[in-house]
């Protein structure tokens, strides 16, 4: 069935814009016409073309510059991306209505203070501050959040190994109930999420779950407390599990305060890992061990060659993060705070069959592909579709682990 054709003055009228914004936003490649006419240069939309432009305005009113709404569209065409992002939309605006609710309830206290002559409660004026100021951050955090979902989808869809990083790890820490528990840099809490009928909940256990973005820590607690089984479970989660915003290396607790600390895949984003190291030495009672997983040189290769042979200018990362805590220099970094550390490997590697998830992870990174890929995304798509169709699949190694360290009792 042949889609209906809209001229840019039909379509713009139809969206309630001007025809201004529908030629600028075909100008930045952000909503491109479904039709031109060589001859003429008439530009033709479609109603699919209306979603998108409802997204894009969407973001807009979110709080995203053009920039970063040119990226977050670049795959507006793919009906499963435009779901995940009117998912990332409806957290965020879920986000905005908690935040506002906020904002009027300490604008309410602070006018009724005025009304009343009453003295103003400064810390409340600076709360109105605080949040207000949070808006372009929480458009930041949340893109974090997707970039980090992206990465995560492609080892769950891909690992050769069934059983998955996430359900290794946990059962290798072997938590208990009774045990006072620190994660740093919990990120989404995938971790948690994985493994949520395996959680301890008997009596004095205690789960720290930490992280320097509050808006990763929203995304963990909807992730793990909206997911916790039936109601009797979920209650008992929400009462051991408590989410914490603060740096790893100022960890806001006493000395010998936790049985295990958790560091999965986040020393490398420490800029000084040892200082990082030195501080959950210091807060791990006795005995207490720390569990932290990294990478090796050889991790992912294959998808750094892979850029690299499209356009050799792109890096995936703005640093080798296993330079800074690896496979390869995690024992000696750990080995100034830690009496005894152990090395166990993940085995596995990926297989990967279709080029969707792939394409996800690459956008992904925190390297400069999209200041070469975007423009070019479409070329860079049918680059990657023959690459996962030759053969097999595509393979791509992996080499992860964990450092399992601990002091004399």
């Amino acid at each position: 069935m042949e889609k209906t054709l809209y001229t840019s003055g039909q379509f713009a009228k139809m969206a309630r814009v001007s025809v201004r914004t529908v030629r600028f936003y075909d100008k930045q490649n952000i909503l491109k016409p479904s039709l031109v006419n060589e001859s003429t240069g008439a530009r033709y939309y479609t109603s699919d073309d209306l979603v998108i432009l409802q997204q894009i305005l969407l973001y807009k009113y979110l709080g995203f510059s053009l920039d970063e709404i040119k990226e977050l569209m670049v795959k507006a065409d793919d009906k499963n991306f435009m779901i995940d992002s009117m998912k990332l939309q409806q957290t965020l605006i879920s986000d905005k209505i908690d935040q506002m609710q906020l904002v009027k309830k300490a604008i309410d206290d602070t006018l009724t203070a005025y009304e009343k002559g009453q003295q103003i409660e400064w810390d409340k004026m600076l709360r109105i501050i605080d949040l207000t100021s949070m808006e372009n951050s929480l458009n930041k955090q949340y893109q974090n959040a997707n970039n980090v979902s992206a990465r995560i989808k492609l080892h769950k869809l891909y690992s050769v190994n069934e059983q998955g990083w996430f359900p290794w790890l946990f059962s290798e820490m072997n938590l208990k109930s009774g045990m006072k528990i620190l994660e740093v840099g919990c990120g989404n809490g995938a971790l948690w999420a994985e493994n949520i009928t395996k959680i301890p909940t008997g009596k004095g256990t205690e789960i720290i779950l930490s992280d320097i973005s509050g808006g990763m820590l929203q995304d963990a607690g909807r992730t793990i407390l909206g997911t916790g089984g039936n109601d009797k479970r979920r209650e008992k989660l929400k009462k051991i599990i408590k989410l914490r915003e603060f740096d790893c290396t100022s960890i806001p607790y006493v000395d010998a305060s936790f049985d295990v600390v958790i560091a999965n895949h986040m020393l490398f984003y420490c800029d000084k890992p040892e200082e990082a190291a030195a501080e959950i030495s210091r807060v791990l009672k006795p005995g207490g061990v720390l569990y932290a997983s990294t990478y090796g040189a050889s991790h992912m290769k294959e998808i750094t060659e892979l850029v690299k042979e499209f356009d050799d200018r792109i890096n995936l990362a703005a640093k080798e993060l296993y330079h800074i805590f690896g496979l390869e220099n995690g024992e000696k970094i750990l080995g100034n705070c830690f009496d005894h550390i152990e090395k166990k490997i993940f085995e596995d590697s990926l297989l990967v069959d279709k080029a969707d998830p792939l394409l996800e992870y690459i956008m992904s990174c925190h390297g400069n592909q999209n200041q070469y890929i975007i423009d070019r995304y479409k070329e860079f798509r049918t680059f990657i579709e023959k690459k996962v169709s030759r053969g097999k699949g595509f393979q791509i190694t992996k080499e992860s682990g964990f450092f399992k360290a601990s002091n004399n009792s």
